[in-house]
């Protein structure tokens, strides 16, 4: 199972970070992703990371903004926020596939519920 913690309501310009705790199997061969959804939109791809290196990647808009992260010892995955835009409100979801990372929303197996960012003007 995967959990996901950390949205609110945030004015632009400001911080979030977002947690994603993984429980019920062992995710160290796992690549863990973070995608969301906004109003009337598609899911998309925000980042991914691979729980046995530090490899990540990010889609190109929130590249030099989020930073994606992993804690081991929690088997948690995190996803920091800055110099948020009011564009990035959605509900952001955690994700996790077995092997290398991948950006497609149909390669990952499982998926949290998702916790809602609101990014206010």
């Amino acid at each position: 199972q995967l959990q996901a913690s950390g949205g609110g309501l945030v004015q632009a310009g400001g911080s979030l970070r977002l947690s994603c705790a993984a429980s019920g199997r062992t995710f160290s061969s796992y690549t863990m992703a973070w995608f969301r959804q906004a109003p009337g939109k598609e899911r998309e791809f925000v980042a991914a990371i691979m729980w046995s290196v530090s490899n990540t990647y990010y889609a190109d808009s929130m590249k030099g903004r989020f930073t994606i992260s992993r804690d081991n010892a929690k088997n948690t995955v995190y996803l920091q926020m800055n110099s948020l835009k009011p564009e990035d409100t959605a509900v952001y979801y955690c994700a996790a596939r077995t092997g290398g990372i991948g950006s497609q929303v149909r390669e990952y197996t499982y998926w949290g519920q998702g916790t809602l960012v609101t990014v206010s003007s």
